[in-house]
């Protein structure tokens, strides 16, 4: 058990994500912090966490670009750190936030999670 798991509600440790468990990169989910909303899954490396701790606003890993990435750096959607949790594995982060301008999808969706499977197979798509 590590120092964390025996740690009481309430109670103040250290931690950072374990970047060292998946090659680097650990998946971050950003939420609404107030309506609790899934917005988006991204994936965050040390470089993302250290630059998304300095300036507030969230800051993604792309895969596909092999870059760091403000998000909504370029259209102005950017997402305000309210909270931040990891998991108790430390290799999983639930990002907080206010989502800028209503939209996380790259698509113009407020969320990244519009389809909807129903019980036919088929999917919805609700927003």
């Amino acid at each position: 058990m590590s120092e964390a798991h025996g740690t009481a509600a309430g109670g103040r440790i250290k931690l950072e994500p374990d970047f060292d468990k998946s090659g680097g990169l650990v998946p971050a989910v950003a939420q609404d912090a107030v309506t609790g909303e899934v917005l988006m899954l991204a994936y965050m490396n040390r470089e993302s966490w250290e630059k998304t701790l300095a300036t507030g606003q969230v800051h993604y890993w792309s895969r596909s670009r092999r870059e760091l990435w403000h998000k909504g750096g370029g259209s102005g959607h950017v997402q305000i750190v309210k909270e931040l949790y990891l998991d108790c594995d430390h290799d999983a982060i639930v990002v907080k936030i206010e989502q800028v301008g209503g939209v996380a999808c790259h698509t113009g969706r407020r969320s990244c999670f519009h389809f909807r499977r129903l019980k036919d197979g088929e999917y919805e798509i609700t927003q």
